[in-house]
């Protein structure tokens, strides 16, 4: 008869537990989901961030923009064929050029 009631009391003891148990894991699945949706968002600013920087590296790294600066702001100019000079090293060690 004693364990009838210890397991009785036992029984109407765990279900408050497991009450509580299950709001607490609700609790924490909703702090993870807002979590997850802050990160998801994070994510998204950074992913966009990165596709700026990449549109301007191309726009930095364009041959027109090099050109126009070497011509323009660094007074360089395209070499003429008839000042160009190759040097070619036969039977050396090492690379040959």
């Amino acid at each position: 008869m004693i364990k009838r009631y210890l397991f009785l009391y036992f029984v109407a003891a765990s279900i408050p537990l497991f009450l509580g148990l299950v709001s607490w894991q609700s609790i924490r699945y909703q702090n993870l989901n807002r979590e997850l949706s802050r990160l998801e968002q994070v994510q998204a600013e950074w992913i966009e961030s990165n596709k700026r920087l990449i549109a301007g590296i191309s726009e930095y790294s364009s041959p027109e923009r090099i050109e126009y600066i070497a011509v323009n702001q660094l007074d360089l100019h395209k070499i003429r064929p008839e000042y160009l000079l190759q040097v070619k090293i036969v039977g050396g060690k090492g690379n040959v050029f």
